[in-house]
């Protein structure tokens, strides 16, 4: 009886809050004759010796990145595109959607594109900004009721559960921003504690225009529904709720101290005056399928065999990060294999005490041994401090910055970056984190970056930072698992999960039996 009410729910549901039709749905693409524009200038000064090549200045600070997104937000003059998994209500999602706006006052058209599963709480200021002069907004693989959002999964379960993970913010199709951060205090280090360790690229020349041409072919797909068709009617008081939630974050004294702290950054200084520091690489973009989003895509043509393929195989050494790591069995087989043909294999990721999704780590935990006993070497951010997560020149990873307190971290991080390093020749930058979800489920968008100088930093940096910031996990006498900390010249040795507590260890444990990796 239970489950043939449950059934006539879902039905029932499903008839009263079908998705809107898409069509119509006018077709736009990326405006190209923006050379002209002082982005564009200034973009085709840094190119010009360096012809075919893209340059790249790697943004492992959280400030910085999000310095770099206000920079361009106030620069641009004739366009904005962007693209995000998640964007947060807070702080720096509040200043960043009033850049926004104030850019569409300025004439600059805005094409916004957001995952509909990372909007919670921004129903009103989206369909104000929609409805805006010069600003479009669309919703991927939209949620047809919007409260509360989580019902949407018992009725359409299958296609809900296929998310854009994509992260892009590029100005006037002249340089562009790519990587790990979605739009939230957590991620630009924007708060005290909660924080992420991340990475993003700033890129100019080629390869920005193929990030507009890739955002062109999410926008016109068959998952970006306008705003208007699926939001709420706009009010009269959402547009203000944007200046004024805006307003609000830049008077608190948090506020105040961060953005302070974000006003004296080099990044500031060095674009104003043209002398960011760029590196020159042929860069080749690799992304999903919208079309993945429907599972309509075949597996040949996912960004998972595409990377590998730009990638190339290891020969030497691997170096792979990141924060949500599931291998599953195929995984475990081919680092393993690498490790057994003599390619120096280590992999960073986060440790159960920081994690901030517990539920990942048991398709993670059960696949450490056979990884260990097969030569690969594995580390876990412990989240006690924390810092940038991939060495930008000379700068470190897992290194020392400053935060808004003048601090990295106070009260922990989690790893969020996702990046891999190969033979000391190839670095990979973007949103795919070596899981099921964004393998098979999720899309995903990143850069293959062809430089030795950034791939040997980082190479170099992990070596020299990640031991001591992490627990390298090692196998012990008797088989079992160990988790060596190194905290000055002490060496610590734990025999379990270490600062977690045997509930939290036993729960992970049990979830481990349960058939769910393929979520994860």
């Amino acid at each position: 009886m239970g489950t043939a009410l449950l059934l006539v729910a879902i039905v029932g549901l499903r008839l009263l809050y079908p998705l809107p039709p898409l069509e119509p749905c006018p077709a736009s693409a990326a405006l190209t004759d923006t050379e002209d524009t002082p982005l564009g200038l200034g973009a085709g000064q840094a190119t010009v010796r360096q012809p075919g090549l893209s340059g790249v200045h790697l943004l492992d600070d959280g400030p910085a990145a999000f310095a770099a997104r206000v920079l361009l937000a106030r620069s641009a003059t004739r366009s904005l595109d962007l693209q995000y998994y998640i964007w947060r209500g807070d702080l720096s999602g509040s200043l960043l959607l009033d850049e926004i706006r104030a850019a569409a006052g300025r004439g600059v058209r805005v094409r916004l594109l957001v995952d509909d599963n990372g909007t919670s709480g921004l129903d009103g200021p989206l369909a104000a900004l929609d409805d805006l002069p010069n600003v479009e907004v669309r919703l991927f693989n939209p949620f047809v009721l919007r409260w509360p959002k989580w019902v949407g999964y018992l009725t359409e379960f299958s296609r809900l559960n296929r998310r854009m993970h994509n992260k892009s913010f590029t100005a006037d199709n002249r340089i562009t921003i790519i990587g790990g951060r979605n739009i939230g205090d957590e991620y630009f280090g924007a708060r005290d504690e909660g924080l992420f360790v991340d990475l993003d690229a700033l890129a100019v020349g080629p390869v920005v225009s193929d990030v507009s041409a890739d955002f062109d072919r999410y926008w016109n797909s068959a998952s970006a529904y306008p705003a208007s068709r699926v939001l709420p009617a706009v009010r009269q008081e959402d547009l203000a709720r944007i200046v004024n939630a805006a307003a609000v974050a830049r008077n608190t004294p948090a506020a105040q101290a961060y953005l302070a702290s974000v006003q004296t950054l080099p990044i500031i200084e060095e674009a104003r005056e043209g002398t960011l520091p760029w590196t020159w690489a042929a860069v080749r973009m690799v992304s999903d399928d919208p079309a993945k989003a429907l599972g309509l895509v075949p597996r040949e043509s996912l960004l998972w065999p595409t990377l590998s393929r730009a990638i190339g195989q290891p020969r030497r050494n691997l170096r792979l990060v990141s924060g949500y790591f599931v291998p599953t069995d195929a995984g475990v087989e081919i680092f393993s294999g690498l490790a057994r043909d003599g390619v120096d294999v280590a992999i960073l990721t986060n440790a159960l005490r920081a994690t901030d999704v517990p539920v990942v780590h048991a398709g993670y935990a059960y696949q450490r041994e056979p990884l260990l006993r097969a030569g690969v070497r594995l580390y876990e951010l412990h989240g006690i401090g924390g810092g940038p997560v991939v060495a930008e020149g000379s700068r470190a990873l897992l290194g020392e910055g400053s935060g808004p307190r003048g601090s990295r971290v106070v009260g922990g991080s989690a790893l969020h970056a996702k990046t891999f390093a190969v033979d000391g020749e190839r670095l990979f930058v973007g949103s795919f984190n070596f899981d099921p979800r964004s393998i098979h489920l999720n899309t995903e968008l990143g850069f293959v970056i062809e430089s030795p100088p950034l791939t040997q930093a980082v190479e170099t940096s992990f070596a020299a930072r990640v031991p001591a910031q992490t627990y390298e996990v090692q196998l012990g006498p008797d088989g079992g698992i160990l988790w060596i900390e190194r905290r000055g010249g002490e060496v610590i040795r734990y025999e379990s999960e270490p600062g977690t507590t045997f509930l939290r260890r036993a729960a992970i444990w049990l979830l481990s039996f349960l058939p769910i990796e393929w979520l994860l």
